[in-house]
């Protein structure tokens, strides 16, 4: 199991620098900080999920579609923990309302447990890695 949540903390890591990347591009192109960290966050879930599937949990599952929805579905929680600790850092800290990557950084963090058990328990479950 250590193994297992230190590979998907790595994987986190990567969806983290995807999210902080996609959320720069797209307030340089104009969209706010909360409509822009939808946007972030859409694009990294779905790139830590394929990640977590071939690196972190060794899933083979050819219904990829059925599993990167239930994927979805229980890290939607984790990321509204994720993007209400981003939302009130940006909304009451000036720190945080000029430094979004470091507001992503923290949201992530608060996301980190909940995101595992869920993807350990109910995405992934049985995968022997």
């Amino acid at each position: 199991m250590t193994h297992r949540f230190i590979r998907f903390a790595l994987v986190g890591t990567a969806g983290f620098l995807v999210d902080a990347s996609v959320l720069s591009a797209v307030t340089w192109l104009g969209a706010g900080p909360y409509v822009g960290r939808l946007i972030s966050f859409a694009v990294a879930v779905t790139v830590t999920w394929y990640l977590n599937r071939v690196f972190t949990f060794g899933d083979h599952d050819p219904l990829w579609l059925r599993q990167w929805a239930r994927f979805v579905s229980v890290n939607a929680v984790g990321g509204l923990i994720n993007y209400g600790v981003y939302a009130l850092l940006v909304a009451f800290i000036p720190f945080f309302a000029t430094h979004l990557v470091a507001a992503v950084a923290m949201g992530s963090i608060a996301g980190l447990a909940w995101n595992f058990i869920g993807s350990s328990k109910v995405v992934f479950r049985g995968q022997p890695r």
